[in-house]
């Protein structure tokens, strides 16, 4: 993936996650983890679709199955 995509990819998530303000604590740590997973599943498989759309699954389901103690 080009230097500008990456940009671009984590430009998009960070705005997405200011509308998070509203939230459970739940919903955010689903929202975070599926942002997250979305980069590094790009990341890992060089801007791939398939791979951008499961690193965004599985960093949702983690993210939702965090909780703060």
């Amino acid at each position: 993936m080009k230097n500008i995509q990456k940009i671009a990819l984590i430009t998009a998530v960070l705005l997405g996650l200011g509308g998070c303000a509203g939230m459970s604590a739940k919903d955010q740590n689903t929202a975070v983890g599926a942002g997250v997973g979305a980069v590094a599943g790009a990341v890992l498989t060089g801007g791939s679709a398939v791979g951008t759309v499961g690193g965004a699954a599985v960093g949702g389901f983690i993210g939702n199955q965090i909780e703060k103690k």
